[in-house]
């Protein structure tokens, strides 16, 4: 790819979950074998205005009713992100390797995620990047999984649809079979052909990208064995329900 010449250009965001999802930790697999795809596209942000506009005032005597926690989203996001988080199985591993430690990532953490990492760590911060969480687990003997929420303020930049969308472009280029993601308008999810490298044991992959809102949700499964349609896209229904 060639060099970009606009001054706003964002790097492309291709990440590298090899380290992510198969490492000998996990899986006793090669790490840098399995194959993640990340966010957003090669050309200059469109200025939107905030989505968020003024309310209507009410009518004389009038006092509009608030929603209650269970169906005001914001009242769930805006709390601690890792509670929404898909959880564990039960008879699953937990990972230790995550790299948020606690479950957060902080900035430099998640741009360290991508290739032209310090480029990207200021694409996020153009990009009015708020915070993010990470979780995971492993089945033995079958795969691993690794979920991330990236939410983001957007106040002045619509950051999660273009995301999403440069996300899917970057998984539609690996040989894979892929589905949208029912209850969501874009979501998708990916099952890719077996990698690996010459002699050793096929790695096998998916993935899945959607978005709710101010949140962009990344799944990445890999394991010995193909992992199945149904798998994937019941990891991604499951995790977009508890948005």
């Amino acid at each position: 790819m060639g060099e970009e010449t606009a001054p706003r250009a964002r790097p492309r965001r291709r990440g590298r979950t090899a380290a992510l999802i198969c490492t000998a930790a996990v899986l006793g697999l090669v790490a840098g074998t399995c194959t993640g795809y990340l966010v957003q596209a090669d050309r200059k942000p469109t200025r939107l205005p905030s989505p968020v506009q003024p309310l209507a005032a009410p009518g004389e005597g009038e006092v509009p009713k608030r929603l209650p926690a269970a169906q005001d989203r914001r009242v769930r996001t805006d709390g601690d992100l890792r509670e929404l988080l898909l959880k564990k199985p039960r008879g699953a591993r937990g990972l230790a390797w995550s790299e948020g430690g606690d479950g957060w990532m902080g900035l430099a953490a998640y741009a360290e995620t991508f290739q032209r990492s310090s480029e990207m760590f200021e694409s996020l911060l153009h990009d009015e990047f708020r915070r993010a969480v990470v979780g995971g687990w492993s089945v033995e003997g079958s795969y691993s999984v690794n979920i991330r929420l990236i939410q983001f303020r957007q106040e002045e930049v619509l950051v999660t649809a273009e995301a999403n969308e440069s996300a899917q472009s970057w998984a539609d280029e690996v040989d894979s079979e892929s589905w949208p993601v029912p209850g969501t308008g874009d979501g998708r999810a990916y099952v890719h052909a077996p990698g690996g490298e010459w002699g050793e044991e096929p790695t096998y992959t998916a993935e899945a990208h959607a978005r709710r809102g101010d949140i962009l949700v990344e799944i990445y499964v890999g394991g010995e064995k193909r992992i199945s349609k149904k798998t994937i896209l019941d990891l991604a229904e499951r995790q977009m329900e508890r948005l």
